[in-house]
């Protein structure tokens, strides 16, 4: 058995046993990833997949826990290709970050300035998506790191580091009365069409939270998966946001006027996630700390040595 087996092995249960995208994943013909699985297999002396004719339908209860062992194993491999880049090359290299749009567009731009600034030899990527999404991607190392509001804490596998916390504010048309309701309160936002994040996104359950716990049906007219979406049809006056705070800017927002309501919703925590025992290149740490100061090497170490410190922010 070789780490080329164990790679087809892992990709295809990736691609949802798909053997064609993973033959294209790997640029390789799906016979010659079909035939080294088959060869792997015999070598072990279990199935890992359950076949219906040349089909792949399931993975098998052994297959499982070679899977996990392939993932490890992969993992680990990456890790030490980036401990040789690491002291042949400190400042070339890769980083990819998947995070939310709200993340990429208001929380970034800044962090992702003085880094490259820092590292010119970095090529960075952005790979944006939902919560859950973002998190898969650094699962499967498609990504170095995850930032995003909700889901990290869903996954096991990956390490949780608080990073900022943060709130909502409503937005509207500059005269929309809702503008002038002293005190802002959830009966008044209630009362109009509502705009906000798709559920899956940007702390949307803290908003649904707080309407239940009134009980209060919010009547939402539109969903979106990014701020900018969300305030372009604020302003059709088409209904008031609700909006992360951040994603609010007076100056690039003249036509909206804004309301805080951090007095009505819990906080949200942004979080980085990491995936368990990585190993990360020195540029990374950095990039981390210059997001969030208080993530320094050494709180970042012990977080993924899983020494059980407290995180909270």
């Amino acid at each position: 058995m070789n780490l080329q087996q164990l790679r087809y092995v892992y990709e295809v249960a990736r691609r949802g046993l798909n053997v064609s995208d993973a033959a294209d994943a790997l640029y390789t013909s799906q016979p010659g990833v079909s035939k080294q699985i088959r060869q792997f297999e015999s070598e072990l002396g279990v199935d890992i997949f359950v076949r219906h004719g040349k089909r792949l339908i399931d993975i098998t209860e052994p297959g499982r826990q070679v899977l996990a062992i392939a993932e490890r194993m992969l993992h680990d491999m990456d890790n030490l290709r980036q401990v040789g880049d690491e002291f042949s090359r400190e400042a070339v290299g890769r980083l990819s970050i998947a995070t939310t749009h709200t993340q990429a567009r208001y929380a970034l731009p800044a962090v992702i300035k003085a880094f490259l600034a820092r590292y010119p030899g970095v090529r960075l990527e952005l790979h944006q998506g939902n919560p859950r999404q973002v998190c898969e991607m650094t699962l499967s190392g498609e990504a170095d790191l995850a930032i995003a509001t909700e889901a990290i804490a869903d996954f096991d596998d990956l390490v949780m580091l608080p990073c900022h916390q943060w709130n909502r504010c409503v937005i509207a048309s500059q005269r929309h009365p809702i503008l002038t309701s002293q005190p802002l309160t959830l009966e008044a936002i209630a009362r109009h069409p509502i705009i906000t994040y798709d559920d899956a996104f940007t702390g949307r359950s803290v908003i649904n939270k707080a309407f239940l716990g009134r009980g209060l049906k919010p009547n939402v007219v539109l969903t979106a998966i990014d701020s900018d979406v969300i305030k372009t049809y604020v302003a059709m006056d088409l209904g008031i946001g609700i909006l992360a705070r951040m994603a609010y800017d007076p100056a690039e927002d003249r036509k909206l006027g804004m309301v805080d309501a951090s007095h009505l919703f819990e906080s949200s925590t942004t979080r980085i996630g990491l995936r368990r025992n990585a190993y990360l290149r020195g540029y990374v740490y950095e990039f981390i700390e210059r997001f969030a100061p208080h993530l320094t090497r050494r709180m970042v170490d012990i977080a993924l040595a899983g020494k059980g410190e407290d995180y909270s922010l």
